[in-house]
């Protein structure tokens, strides 16, 4: 038999609750006040510190000492430095470079352009000295850029003399290529390639001495690194 809602025993129905609206002194609207204020400032921050980047100029390739540097042989790369200070060590790409810009060292591809390695043409003593070495004396892996050392074997120009060169000792140390052309392009058919090295000039005038003192001298040109 079904129970009459009107009767005393009837079970009266939940009062609904109406939605309220947090007042300004609810504890969940200042926390979510906060959180947003804490993002907005998070992401301020992040932009500020992507824009503290820097354009500074950089190779392209691997480029020696003595070459001669321009705006085509640069790229730009952006960079961020913890110590401001480090920045004056290179040149900005928004820099206007000299026309007469001289390596002083070797420069690695990618590598930044640093002040320290460069320097006015006209003030270098720094002379492109070529030489040409067997084939078979030059490792293949050899280009411009390359850091080698230059050893010589020979028998002294004066029968009895003393070699001014003793066996292991190197001519010519710690040099730059600056160019290294493929056996092709350079005396192919004598079978020795070409290679031009930056050379300090007191360097470069004892190394053509030594030559001058030595009967057939044998080049074999050895990379470092």
């Amino acid at each position: 038999m079904a129970r009459n809602l009107g009767s005393p025993g009837a079970v009266a129905p939940p009062s609904a609750v109406r939605a309220s609206t947090p007042g300004w002194r609810d504890p969940r609207l200042w926390i979510g006040i906060a959180i947003v204020a804490v993002s907005v400032v998070a992401g301020a921050r992040l932009l500020s510190s992507a824009d503290e980047t820097v354009a500074l100029w950089a190779v392209s390739a691997d480029m020696g000492a003595g070459d001669v540097v321009s705006e085509d042989d640069l790229v730009v790369q952006r960079v961020r430095f913890a110590d401001a200070q480090r920045l004056d060590l290179y040149f900005t790409a928004d820099e206007r470079l000299p026309s007469d810009l001289e390596l002083l060292r070797g420069v690695g591809a990618g590598e930044l352009l640093p002040r320290a390695a460069v320097g006015s043409s006209a003030d270098s003593d720094v002379l492109q000295v070529p030489i040409s070495v067997a084939a078979e004396r030059v490792p293949v892996s050899i280009g411009a850029g390359s850091v080698v050392d230059v050893m010589i074997v020979a028998r002294p120009a004066q029968p009895g003399a003393r070699a001014p060169i003793g066996p292991g000792e190197a001519a010519l140390e710690g040099v730059t290529v600056v160019a290294a052309p493929p056996l092709a392009d350079s005396f192919g058919t004598s079978g020795e390639r070409q290679l031009d090295l930056a050379v300090p000039e007191a360097d470069a005038q004892a190394f053509f001495e030594l030559l001058n003192s030595l009967e057939s001298p044998v080049l074999t040109v050895l990379r470092r690194g």
